[in-house]
Order: C-alpha cells, then structure tokens, then sequence
C-alpha cells in the first residue's frame, strides 16, 4: 500500500491534492489536523468529530500522555486508539515544542532533555531513543523525530548549533526505529522535523539533510513562534522547493485560516493549531462570513444562524443569539458549540480547498476566501 497518492494540482500554485493512507483509514488532503493533547479534543465529543465535523486525523501529544494518562495505562488499552475510541488515523508530536514551550524548566544536552513536570515538579528525560518508545507505546500511525524548537528572535548561531543537535537526534530516532517494530500490528510511518528559525541557508540546509533520509513524510517545525507571516511564507517556499513532492509536508502549529490558505499555495499538505479550540473557549468564532465575537451585545437579538453556510446541521440550526446567551451565562454548552463551529469550519475549509485545487481555480478561490473569511463581524 503507497502511504501518500498525489490526485491533482492546480494552475499558477503548488497548492496540490492527495491521499495519505493508513492502518487506521484514508486522510485527503490538504487536511486539517484538530488538537487532542491530553486524549481529547478540549470540549469535543470524538462522536461529534467523526460524525458531524466530520475529521479524517487528529492530533496527540506525546508529552502530555506520557506524563498523564502515562504509557503503561496506554500499553494496557492497546494504544491510544483503542483507550478512546476513537478508531481513525492519529498524529502524535514528540514533545519538542513543549520543550521550547518549558524553557525555565528543562536543560538541553547532547543526550536529551530534562524537564522537570508542570503538574508536579517531577523530574524526567526525553531521549531521541525514548521518544521513539513512547511514541510506539501511544501507536499513532505518524510519529514525530525529536527535535528543538527554537524560539524567535533567534540568534544565528544559537539556531545553526540547535539544527544540528536536531539532525543528530534525527539519526537517533531513525536508527532505533529500525531496531524494533510496533507494539499494535501496524506501520507507524516517521516524519523528520526542517528546522532552521527563519535563516535561509539553515532552512535549505536541513531541507536538504531531512530530504536524503527518504521519509514517507516529512514536517516544517519552528514557525508560528512570533516570527512575521511573510518571514513563515518565505521559509515555506524554500523549503518546499527541496522537499520531495512525492511525500506529504506537514506544517507544525499553523495556524489563522489565512495562514493555512497561503500555505496550502505553496505545497503544504497537513495542519495543527490549538486556535480553533482556544479561540471558541473565549467566544471567537471563525465562520464563512467572518469572524464573529460571540459574547458581544449586536447579537442579542440576531436569530440568524451562527454560520449558514457551515456543512454541520447543528451550527446552521443555532442562532447567534441563543449562543452569546449561553456564554453569558457561563454555560459549558457555549463552550462546546463554539469549538465544534470552529473545528467544522476549519475541515470546510480545507476540503473547499481541495475541490478548488482539483477544479484547477484554487489561486483566485483562495484570495476571495481570505477577504470573507478574514473580515471582523
């Protein structure tokens, strides 16, 4: 079985369309990935995603599972697929960004990380070795290489000494993946990391190392971090120019709607953000009219439907008015609405976009998207 296809491409842009295949099911992409840190979709319901948002991946996170629910609880379930449920193809990160992310909290050497646990001060060590093992344990059908993720602004020769230990780490990772095989029965497919910061010939340094690796697949990492949209940009287009095109490529953390639109214009594939979750928790709601702050007051009487034009029946069924009232009242429901309209809309938007890149119009479909898409209600 091929594990990615290319189905077409579109006129005037690298924007393309394929299908990545595994264990657990077909993903068409390009795809958005929603973000299931602690074995959940904050406020999602997995029978909501598979039925009404309707997503073909998502996303776990190897940190946080490792500490809680921790791997033998997830060796016992058979994986974390079996543990909730949920029985479509999952991603799991490495634990690098939450590594950037506890920066006054771990230290980085030759040999890993030690990090001493946000939940209680506990010490522990993510080893390139390590990570592959739990990895294994949590059995998601694409994995993540150990990397650092190094913030922005970055010093050059911070980000020259950091790439390197995240190409070293590669080799750690590939060499022990080839040691053993899974724990469930079925292929986990290695995706290695291009790191670089925003330093051009960093970028095509590691573009060109991860590329002689000869992965099903490969990621972008380190951006998203503070950096300019068009620095993200630049960087994409350069390494999208080495990578090979018959592998998907998987933009870490990304991000606003019209992020992942330009990037699906330059070759990208796959995405993950927490904002669609995050944002809905706090009444910022992405429709296809707008974006829409639910909790403020021009709603109040508005009985029109949150999004109309979303493909789920329960955000065209729900007025904007019945919502801000919920997130008066502190309601969880208000919290559930909003982060299911956010997820929908996001996987509408990408399959959108495919049928524009299949059809061979995606550049001009693109820019009239964003002017709707971007706009404040």
């Amino acid at each position: 079985m091929s594990f990615f296809k290319l189905e077409g491409y579109t006129i005037g842009s690298n924007a393309r369309a394929g299908l990545i295949q595994t264990a657990h099911g077909d993903i068409q992409t390009p795809i958005f990935m929603p973000v299931g840190t602690q074995a959940t979709v904050k406020a999602v319901h997995f029978s909501e995603l598979k039925e009404d948002i309707q997503a073909d991946i998502i996303l776990g996170n190897t940190y946080h599972l490792y500490l809680r629910p921790g791997i033998e609880v997830l060796k016992n379930a058979g994986g974390l697929q079996k543990f909730t449920g949920w029985n479509k193809p999952m991603l799991t990160d490495s634990g690098g960004f939450q590594v950037y992310s506890l920066a006054h909290r771990r230290k980085i050497t030759e040999e890993g990380v030690k990090f001493a646990s946000h939940i209680d001060g506990s010490y522990h060590l993510f080893t390139p070795e390590g990570v592959i093992d739990i990895q294994r344990a949590i059995g998601a059908d694409i994995i993540m290489a150990f990397d650092e993720c190094t913030p922005y602004p970055c010093d050059y020769t911070y980000a020259k000494n950091s790439l390197g230990l995240t190409h070293r780490w590669l080799d750690r990772c590939l060499a022990h993946m080839k040691k053993g095989v899974g724990n469930y029965g079925y292929a986990q497919h290695l995706f290695p990391i291009v790191q670089g910061s925003v330093y051009k010939d960093l970028r095509v340094e590691s573009a060109k190392y991860i590329t002689d690796k000869g992965a099903t697949g490969n990621a972008i990492g380190g951006l998203a971090v503070g950096e300019p949209a068009e620095e993200m940009y630049a960087m994409i287009e350069i390494v999208n120019d080495i990578l090979p095109v018959s592998a998907p490529r998987y933009l870490m953390g990304v991000g606003t709607p019209e992020n992942i639109l330009e990037a699906i214009d330059r070759g990208i594939d796959m995405f993950d953000c927490v904002m669609p979750t995050r944002n809905a928790r706090h009444g910022y709601l992405f429709t296809h009219q707008g974006i829409l702050h639910a909790k403020s007051r021009k709603w109040e009487f508005d009985l029109s439907a949150v999004d109309s034009l979303s493909s789920n029946p329960l955000i065209q069924s729900t007025s904007k008015s019945y919502l801000r009232h919920l997130f008066k009242c502190e309601e969880l429901l208000a919290m559930q609405i909003a982060s299911i309209n956010n997820l929908s809309f996001y996987l509408d938007l990408v399959r959108e976009a495919r049928a524009h890149i299949l059809a061979g119009d995606y550049k001009i479909w693109k820019e009239e998207k964003i002017r709707a898409v971007m706009c404040k209600l």
